[in-house]
Order: structure tokens, then C-alpha cells, then sequence
């Protein structure tokens, strides 16, 4: 759409207010509201003010003034406000130079999508990224020099089965037995047809919704796949929706990868293939049915995934998915079906359209943006390298013997060390300016500090459990 044609979907609808969204640097939506009597054609060019200096991971306080420049291809009306709401998402714009500011998230994935078609290997990259969810009845949490805890409950957990619950009418999935049960045992399954219907609406196209693996309400949610850029900004509409329909349907959602321990976390598979002239590039003859260049690519994920884990599975809770004995991949190796992989090479269908390779280890704590553009630059770094794969592995890696195993590189155990290798290899990210030397070095020193460190110097609740009677 134009301005012109923004504005005239908005009085169409009736909008009273309009609502701009744009990414801070973790990767949360932040927003500002404004009357309609403001909503001219000039602010898609001039821009709305506001301070950067308080958006995390952003500017310092000397240099807070930044703008917000509208896309007008993101119009839709916000689902979920009381009085009809205009909703876009901007860009970010220094308002000295005018240039597109480079710690914009947004920012990043149109770079990586252009640098893409510099290369001539391909002019498009598709991904479907398959975020699963926890939705909770009760969440409680704190933090104190006093103490700490945090308690998640839900009606159909596994470890209310005996709780009064006046009557308790059981049907709770088992641990690690809540992939596909039918209602009552699924007890969310309307919630989840209203998130998909609303996504629906909003321009979202949904391929499938079900209980995932993890008892007390574990969640998936499937979007077709799309273009970098339009999948990323899918994704945080599609968490959006997902949180405000729990919200008044009186639930909570969560996509921190690990809220409940000893059973499945949340993860986010991520499909993924290249396109030229409107022809796959991804199918072939070779292994599983992909193409060389297809190979080539998983060459260079396998290559770089451990400093790759920094920004694809990016918070201290990442970590406590990531281990031996879930569905989670720790082990770098690819396979076709195989979903202890880290790379699977899925076999659903024949057509060379349908090729494509699924990362097994990002979650969806990431920043969408960010991430499909690391992925990409990774796979592309192992297409101009010429980067082997490797042999495959079709063996149930769980199963190796410790002889086999110590053969198989793995992911890092925790978020200080992605952090480490990320700071040791990320000439790849470089290429094409898609990633300014800047950008990661503040992604570094934000995680180290906000995250890393601020967890280190706690004590942890199970400590106590451990160490108290020393």
C-alpha cells in the first residue's frame, strides 16, 4: 500500500488511534500510540521522534533522538484494542543523517536480504520457523537479596493429578506423552483455534496447530513459510496474537524455552531454502534429495553453529533445553528424518519445491530478525567456501556408544560459552555489512552483563536443596 492507501484502510476501519511497533535489540516489540488526526501522508517520510537512549541494547543518553519511519506494507488493525487501532511496524532512522540505524533489528534482515542477491546465488530465502509455546493458568516469580522462586502451574499438568481441585476431572498429559492427545486430554485446543483464526485474519497463513510433547500445556502453532524479511515480522505478530488471546482467555503464554523441568522445552525449528528466478535450489540428487549447494550450506551452519547458538538460542535458559535426553539436538550432525540431529532434511514430500533443511537447535526466545539473518549468512559463508558437511548420521545419536559420540562436535553447555565462540568467529556475519562489528560487540557485552553475569552472582533456589547443610 501507499500512504495514500494506508490512510484510506484506516478511516475504512474506522481507526480512532494508530499504533507504530519496532524491535529493541533482545528482541521485544515496544510501541507508541497517536491520535488519527496525526496520521499524515509526511510521517512515512519525516518520521515520529522518540528517545532510543531508553530502548535496551540502543543509544546512549547523547545521542537518544531517533525516528520511526512506518512501512506501509505492515498495515493491518490491531486484533485485540478497545477502540479500532491502526496497527504498522517502522523502520529506524537517525534523524541527523537520515541513514537506517544499524542496531535496528529490522534493519539487519533487509541487508541480509540484499546481500543475498549481490552474491547471485539466489534472489530469494524462505523460512518457516515452528515456535512452540507453553500457555500456564498461574505464573509467579521473584527475585530479592531475600530470596528467590518461581512457580508455573496449570490445570492439565501432570502434577496436579492429585490436587483438589474441586472436582479434579484428571485427563492431564503424562510427562513427555502430550504430542497429539484429543480433547479433554488437550484441554486448549479451542484457545489455540482462536489464536490460528486471528492470525488468519491478520494476514498470517497457519498450516497446523497442536499440543506439543510437555505436559502442562505445551503448544505449536505452524505458519507457512515466507520471505526473510515478511517471516520475521510474522513472527512477532505471531507472538503478539498468541500472548493476547491467552491474556483474555485468562491463560499465560511463555516462549522461554525451558519454564518446566525434567520434560520437553520450547523450541523453534526453522525450514529454510533458496530460491533463484522462482526455482528451488535446495533439491537435488545428492543426500536425502538435496542439491550440493544445499549440502554446502549445511557445511557452513555446521561450521559455525557454535557462535551461531549466540543469537539462535541467545538466553541462559536456551541452555537447559539444550541437553542430552529431549527432543533438543546437542550434537552437530545432519540427517535425513533423524530428529536427534542438529540439521534433519525432512521427507514429506517428493516435490523439489517442498526441499529444504530444518535447524534443530534455535528457540523462540530469539530475535526472529537477527536470527534468520545469521542462519542465512552461515549457510551462504558455506556455499562460497565450498564448506563438506560431512558424512550424515542416521543413527539415533542418544544411542551412540561414548567411542562414536566423541566423534560428534556439540553446541556449547551454556550462553558464556556461544558467547565466547561468537566473539571468535563472526567474519561471517560481517560480509556484505549485514552485521556491523558494532552490533555484535553490543550484543556480546549486553548478554554478558544483563545475563550471563546477572545470573552468575545469585544463588540459585536448588543450591540450597545441594549445599544448605554443608
Amino acid at each position: 500500500m501507499t500512504p495514500k492507501q494506508v490512510i484510506e484502510f484506516a478511516n475504512a476501519n474506522g481507526a480512532k488511534m494508530f499504533d507504530i511497533k519496532f524491535l529493541d535489540l533482545p528482541g521485544i516489540w515496544q510501541h507508541c500510540t497517536y491520535p488519527m488526526s496525526e496520521l499524515t501522508e509526511d510521517i512515512f517520510t519525516e518520521g515520529l521522534g522518540f528517545d532510543g537512549s531508553s530502548i535496551r541494547g540502543w543509544q546512549a543518553i547523547h545521542a537518544s533522538d531517533m525516528l520511526l519511519i512506518a512501512d506501509t506494507t505492515t498495515a493491518i488493525m490491531d486484533p485485540f484494542t478497545k477502540y479500532p487501532t491502526l496497527s504498522l511496524i517502522a523502520n529506524i532512522v537517525d534523524p541527523i543523517t537520515r541513514e537506517s540505524y544499524s542496531r535496528d533489528p529490522r534493519y539487519i534482515a533487509q541487508k541480509a536480504e540484499a546481500y543475498l542477491k549481490s552474491t547471485g546465488i539466489a534472489d530469494t530465502a524462505f523460512f518457516g520457523p515452528e515456535p512452540e509455546f507453553f500457555m500456564f493458568d498461574d505464573v509467579r516469580y521473584d527475585s530479592s537479596e531475600g530470596g528467590a522462586f518461581y512457580a508455573v502451574d496449570s490445570k492439565e499438568a501432570q502434577w496436579n493429578t492429585g490436587k483438589d481441585e474441586g472436582p479434579n476431572l484428571a485427563y492431564k498429559p503424562r510427562y513427555k506423552e502430550g504430542y497429539f492427545p484429543v480433547p479433554p486430554t488437550d484441554s486448549m485446543f479451542d484457545i489455540r483455534s482462536e489464536m490460528c483464526i486471528t492470525m488468519e485474519e491478520a494476514g498470517i497463513q497457519v498450516e497446523a496447530q497442536h499440543h506439543e510433547v510437555a505436559t502442562a500445556g505445551q503448544a505449536e502453532i505452524d505458519m507457512r513459510f515466507d520471505t526473510l524479511l515478511s517471516m520475521a515480522d510474522k513472527l512477532m505478530l505471531f507472538k503478539y496474537i498468541i500472548k493476547n488471546v491467552a491474556c483474555r482467555n485468562g491463560k499465560t503464554v511463555t516462549f522461554m524455552p525451558k519454564p518446566v523441568w525434567n520434560d520437553n522445552g520450547s523450541g523453534m525449528h526453522v525450514h529454510q531454502s533458496l530460491w533463484k528466478d522462482g526455482k528451488p535450489l535446495f533439491a537435488g540428487d545428492c543426500y536425502g534429495g538435496v542439491s550440493e549447494m544445499a549440502l554446502h550450506y549445511i557445511g557452513g551452519v555446521l561450521k559455525h553453529a557454535r557462535s551461531l547458538a549466540a543469537i539462535v538460542a541467545p538466553t541462559t535458559n536456551s541452555y537447559k533445553r539444550l541437553v542430552p535426553g529431549f527432543e533438543a539436538p546437542v550434537n552437530l550432525a545432519y540427517s535425513s528424518r533423524n530428529r536427534s540431529a542438529a540439521i534433519r532434511i525432512p521427507t514429506y514430500s517428493p516435490s523439489p519445491k517442498a526441499k529444504r533443511i530444518e535447524l534443530r537447535f534455535p528457540d523462540p526466545s530469539c530475535n526472529g530478525y537477527i536470527a534468520f539473518s545469521a542462519m542465512m549468512m552461515a549457510g551462504l559463508d558455506g556455499i562460497q567456501n565450498k564448506i563438506d558437511p560431512g558424512d550424515p548420521l542416521d543413527k539415533d545419536i542418544y544411542g551412540l556408544s561414548p567411542e562414536e559420540l566423541a566423534e560428534v562436535p556439540s553446541l556449547p553447555a551454556s550462553l558464556e560459552e556461544s558467547l565466547d565462540a561468537l566473539e571468535e568467529d563472526h567474519d561471517y556475519l560481517l560480509k556484505g555489512d549485514v552485521f556491523t562489528q558494532d552490533l555484535i560487540d553490543k550484543w556480546i557485552e549486553y548478554k554478558r552483563e544483563n545475563e550471563v553475569g546477572a545470573l552468575r552472582k545469585r544463588p540459585h533456589p536448588y543450591e540450597f536443596t545441594m549445599y544448605y547443610d554443608i
